[in-house]
């Protein structure tokens, strides 16, 4: 009964260290969510982090503008505003988030299309109303088939448009962000026909090259801050951030993600423990006509001890064996079924080894030495 805790322990052991794979890939490996070379710019945060009212949606159409026509240090700039609405197809509806962008999204987030294609910048001048799906949609809607859906109409907060591509699917993101999750269209469709304004979520920058970033970030400043008209020695009320500051936000991210996971790994050892412990106590309770036996035959206790502590370790190791297949088999699903990048590392099906090993050791020398201790006699006469 107590042993699935132990196994349940050592199967978590065994994904963190996935998880950890699988987010640090999202922005460093193929399929990242950004261009190595990208910077993201978003308005300042208040106290905890946290958008106030005042400081909330600062970065305008005009300011992407003036960092396209003035930054000699940019490579492409691609604004995005977003909302969440109400996407329906025939009878089916599902509600989404709606994002504005101009035509190099592809390029800056490293997207790419499945299938159809991708709008144009004249097709966003001019206020098209078409929009470029992902995959999560399509099956929140019910739609097989990328093929049967391009070409076709939707409704977006009941605006009428034409279905021109598919993005291929990325997998869930980090935090609560899934990629696929989205419907893009033209930002200027999104800001004259859908949202009414022409407030910005966030304006990516891509660099000329990585070695260009700290330059590509000191020019963006100087012109945000022309452009807000900040006096000399006020705060920035916006914030760059490039990989780099990603990386970390990630691994500090991943970091308190992990102890979370040790902690609920610890918890269940313990319970696995003690149930060991208990499962031990009634076996030499069971057994005790058996150990007088053994010592009126000149077992000593070093021996009895260590009978009860070879068979406390072999049942931990059992369960912590199962536990690792466990867990490297939800590693395996999660990466088949679910697209992530998971991985099970040699050092962590050892560290559930060993973890395993220790809890059989430490909750089994009570139950030993209660067997050692056992008078010959006394047990001899024991019914």
């Amino acid at each position: 009964m107590h042993e699935p805790d132990e196994t349940q322990g050592a199967g978590l052991a065994v994904r963190v260290g996935g998880v950890e794979r699988r987010q640090l890939d999202e922005f460093t490996g193929a399929g990242g969510e950004i261009a190595d070379a990208a910077l993201e710019l978003g308005p300042a945060r208040g106290a905890g982090g946290v958008a106030s009212g005042s400081d909330r949606a600062l970065l305008t159409l005009a300011d992407a503008k003036a960092i396209e026509e003035r930054a000699n240090f940019v490579a492409a700039v691609q604004p995005e505003m977003s909302r969440q609405m109400q996407v329906q197809y025939q009878n089916r509806n599902t509600n989404t988030q709606i994002v504005g962008a101009t035509a190099n999204y592809l390029e800056v987030r490293k997207f790419t299309i499945a299938v159809g294609r991708m709008f144009t910048d004249p097709e966003d001048a001019a206020r098209r109303r078409i929009a470029v799906l992902g995959q999560q949609v399509l099956s929140d809607l019910g739609i097989a088939s990328p093929d049967a859906l391009v070409g076709a109409e939707i409704r977006i907060n009941g605006v009428q448009f034409e279905v021109a591509g598919v993005l291929t699917p990325k997998g869930q993101g980090s935090g609560f962000f899934n990629p696929d999750d989205q419907v893009l269209i033209p930002i200027q469709t999104a800001r004259y026909r859908l949202l009414g304004t022409d407030r910005l979520r966030s304006i990516n920058v891509l660099a000329p090259s990585e070695e260009d970033i700290p330059v590509t970030m000191a020019e963006i400043g100087r012109i945000l801050r022309r452009e807000h008209r900040l006096r000399p020695g006020q705060d920035d009320d916006f914030v760059i951030r490039n990989q780099a500051d990603f990386l970390t936000t990630l691994g500090e991210t991943t970091q308190v993600f992990t102890y979370l996971l040790a902690g609920i790994a610890a918890v269940s050892l313990l319970v696995g423990g003690i149930g060991i412990m208990n499962i031990m106590l009634v076996s030499v309770t069971e057994r005790t006509r058996e150990i007088g036996i053994r010592k009126a035959l000149g077992a000593t206790q070093k021996t009895i001890l260590l009978q009860f502590l070879i068979e406390a370790l072999v049942l931990c190791l059992l369960g912590g064996l199962f536990g690792i297949a466990f867990g490297a088999g939800s590693a395996i699903v999660a990466r088949t079924a679910f697209h992530w990048n998971t991985s099970v590392g040699v050092s962590s099906i050892l560290l559930a080894f060993l973890f395993s090993a220790a809890v059989g050791l430490l909750f089994g020398v009570w139950p030993a030495r209660r067997a050692a201790s056992l008078d010959a006699i006394e047990s001899l006469r024991y019914e």
